[in-house]
């Protein structure tokens, strides 16, 4: 008994040395990897001022652009901080539009000095443990009544505005297919919706709302042909392409705020097609969405079905927009989704370059996947992940999930004590991008949750690969609020 007591502790210390080895290895490659990407989003800042000018004529504003004030006026851009989001107000002739802008958008410190920051507050602490006392004071007197703003935030919105010519759609970095360019020459400004069920609004309404870089596609492809006669037959079914990915359109002079991507989903969807009241089923990104919008309705909504929904509850004294960032997008080259996160979210320039690859020859990453896997889902996700532009992907990447850090927590208090819906977690167990702990972490918050842990899926594999079952537990989940209801 004790020899194999023995052998088993061997094999406990083997693996947590193998484990340490690991861990070690990682931060020191992806110290080596993000200090390289560092410098090189840099000079690709240079580079795509400089072919933006030759094509277009003009440079295209990025976030390194050091600040400017913004100056108070007719047509002008004001600007106010409450907490820790950045206000903008824009000025039109007709309205006044307050959008909240995410400071993750224009402060992105570098990986060496993070890891420098980090050792110097760490050193500090260990001082003022030391120190007998610690004196503190805060000279009010030097606080500023006015605030500064990123440039590219303020052109952007003067282009809103008219003060800038528009610029040509396509861009040159942008796709230029049939497909993600559809919205381009029609007269209605609306997303794009794909319905199922009946015509006429005769029972219940459920609105899809798809995750990031994604589209209707990974709803319409998955779980909608796996719905029962009956259930297409007594729901309306709508799946929407969100404003900047797939055959919706894709404005360059939009911040793609919750704002506006809320406004799109209200436009499209519920006046669209009279919408009273409605089931929501949201994944990842989507989630914070569905959030927003119950919020907003919280008497219409009958049931609230949640995807590896992006909770991280914020520790005391850290701020909510860059703890997301860091959570979301780790910089570390493993696991290889926690890679591609932080390359999207920490790099602009960088994840410009690749977004020009993939989207411009999204056509061939499509035949690779049909001839590779053969697999007619799998294809249709690749043809969603490619149709989007990069200043949609940036803007929504950091303004919703980043940008909304801070309020998930008074959205989650307002579902627990507003909403009388049944409210349904699934998530992955193998979810590297999005930990089980953040739906841990909404059930603390809604303790009627229904949280379910799905063995052997993760992020992408929750529904796909599981449609049919998904199509079931849906079903289930709708007939039971129709009883109660």
């Amino acid at each position: 008994m004790w020899e194999e007591r023995l052998v088993f502790r061997g094999k406990m210390s083997i693996r947590r040395a193998l484990a340490m080895i690991g861990k070690l290895i990682n931060d020191v490659l992806s110290l080596l990897t993000f200090s390289i990407l560092d410098v090189l989003d840099l000079v690709l800042c240079y580079v795509y001022k400089v072919i933006d000018f030759f094509i277009e004529a003009e440079w295209k504003p990025c976030y390194c652009s050091s600040p400017k004030e913004a100056i108070n006026g007719t047509g002008k851009i004001l600007v106010s901080e409450k907490g820790e989001s950045k206000k903008i107000v824009c000025l039109t002739s007709t309205k006044i539009q307050l959008e909240e802008i995410s400071d993750t958008l224009y402060t992105r410190p570098s990986l060496v000095a993070e890891v420098s920051k980090t050792t110097v507050k760490e050193l500090k602490r260990l001082k003022i443990n030391d120190a007998t006392t610690v004196v503190t004071s805060i000279n009010k007197s030097t606080v500023r009544s006015t605030f500064t703003v990123n440039n590219t935030i303020v052109e952007m919105l003067q282009e809103k505005i008219g003060a800038h010519k528009s610029h040509p759609i396509p861009r040159w970095s942008d796709c230029d297919c049939d497909t993600c360019n559809s919205w381009s020459n029609s007269c209605k400004d609306t997303l794009f919706v794909h319905t199922d069920g009946p015509k006429d609004n005769v029972g219940d309404d459920v609105l899809f709302i798809h995750g990031f870089i994604s589209s209707s596609a990974f709803w319409t492809e998955t779980v909608f042909p796996n719905f029962s006669k009956s259930t297409k037959s007594a729901y309306r079914l709508f799946a929407i392409d969100l404003l900047g990915f797939g055959r919706s359109p894709k404005p360059h002079d939009s911040l793609y705020t919750v704002k506006e991507h809320l406004d799109m989903i209200e436009g499209s969807v519920l006046e669209a097609h009279k919408v009273k009241s409605f089931h929501i089923v949201a994944h990842s990104l989507g989630c914070i969405l569905a959030l927003a919008l119950a919020v907003k309705y919280p008497n219409f909504v009958k049931s609230l079905t949640l995807l590896a929904p992006p909770y991280f509850p914020t520790p005391k004294g850290e701020q909510a927009t860059q703890y997301m960032m860091r959570k979301v997008a780790p910089r570390r080259v493993w696991p290889l989704i926690a890679f591609g996160a932080s390359l999207a979210c920490w790099y602009e320039h960088v994840s410009r370059t690749i977004c020009l690859l993939i989207c411009k020859n999204h056509r061939i990453w499509e035949f690779l996947t049909k001839l590779i896997t053969r697999n007619r889902i799998k294809t249709y996700l690749i043809k969603g992940f490619c149709c989007h532009t990069h200043n949609a992907a940036w803007h929504t990447l950091h303004n919703i999930i980043c940008g909304t850090a801070g309020k998930i927590e008074g959205y989650l208090d307002t579902v627990q004590n507003r909403l009388s819906c049944s409210v349904h977690i699934f998530h992955g167990q193998d979810d590297e991008l999005i930990p089980v702990e953040c739906s841990s972490n909404v059930k603390t918050k809604v303790p009627r949750a229904n949280v379910k842990v799905v063995e052997k899926k993760d992020h992408i594999t929750i529904v796909v690969g599981r449609q049919e079952a998904f199509a079931r537990e849906l079903e289930e989940i709708w007939r039971t609020s129709k009883l109660k209801g």
